[in-house]
């Protein structure tokens, strides 16, 4: 099973995430909460960025979170501390490697781990061993083929596919959001529903403009450029114009979307 997050885990990567979480929060969490005393597995939490949000909306829940990396839990359990929060377990773990017993949790919360997996079907199935019967899984993806902005751009449009490709090179998919529904149901999730969360962007709406079309979208982009001149996809000067013209539908003329892709499944 492989999984390569495309991204890097630098100081960089973490500010950024921190970004995308508080700005999205409303947008992609607002319906997700859980009941006093239920037991909420977290997989793939990374530096926390989500986590402080599903504890908030979660009070009363007893929440475990668990990464691959030792250093990202590290990072969750600071940021846990600094918010005040103590209703979440950190745990390093591999989610095909649990450290748990079969039917262990209540429900489970993925976001923003699938597109990094080479089988993520797998993935589905090894965490729904961790699921109780009647439990729910709520799965959350972006996908970059629904970018789109005025004024359009084919530069742009190159660099967010230097991403794609280094993500679909090291075994992922950065278009998976379209094929939540799909693949919960081949594996074997009954009661699925999808709902796409739209990112709708223009001058009028200043916060978005800083805190998504910059720092969350335009700064995941730009954040591949070394990655992308060392596999030959794109040259500099290519790629640098297409950042151009992204940071370009942030003025007062330009627009930008994007969807994500939020599904619910029970076992």
């Amino acid at each position: 099973m492989r999984s390569n997050y495309v991204h890097g885990y630098d100081f960089r990567e973490s500010l950024r995430l921190q970004d995308q979480a508080s700005t999205l929060a409303e947008l992609l969490h607002s319906d997700t909460s859980y009941p006093a005393g239920s037991r909420i597995l977290e997989a793939g939490c990374g530096v926390g960025a989500q986590t402080v949000t599903l504890a908030r909306n979660s009070p009363d829940a007893c929440i475990t979170s668990v990464d691959v990396s030792e250093s990202s839990v590290r990072e969750c359990e600071m940021r846990l501390a600094a918010a005040g929060l103590t209703n979440v377990e950190c745990r390093q773990a591999s989610i095909f490697d649990l450290p748990f017993g079969p039917e262990s949790f209540d429900h489970i919360f993925v976001c923003f781990l699938l597109e990094h997996l080479d089988r993520p079907v797998d993935a589905l199935l090894a965490l729904g061993r961790a699921l109780k019967p009647q439990g729910t899984i709520t799965v959350i993806e972006g996908d970059h083929g629904s970018a789109y902005f005025h004024p359009h751009s084919e530069a742009a449009r190159r660099a967010i596919q230097c991403q794609v490709e280094l993500q679909r090179r090291a075994g992922g998919n950065a278009m998976i959001g379209r094929e939540l529904y799909p693949l919960l149901l081949g594996a074997g999730y009954r009661g699925i529903r999808v709902s796409p969360r739209m990112v709708y962007v223009d001058s009028s709406k200043p916060d978005w403009v800083e805190g998504f079309t910059k720092k969350t979208f335009t700064a995941m982009i730009e954040g591949v450029r070394a990655s992308a001149l060392r596999a030959g996809i794109i040259e500099a000067g290519a790629f640098d114009e297409g950042i151009g013209d992204l940071y370009r539908t942030a003025e007062m003329d330009g627009v930008f979307c994007y969807t994500f892709f939020k599904a619910v499944g029970k076992k």
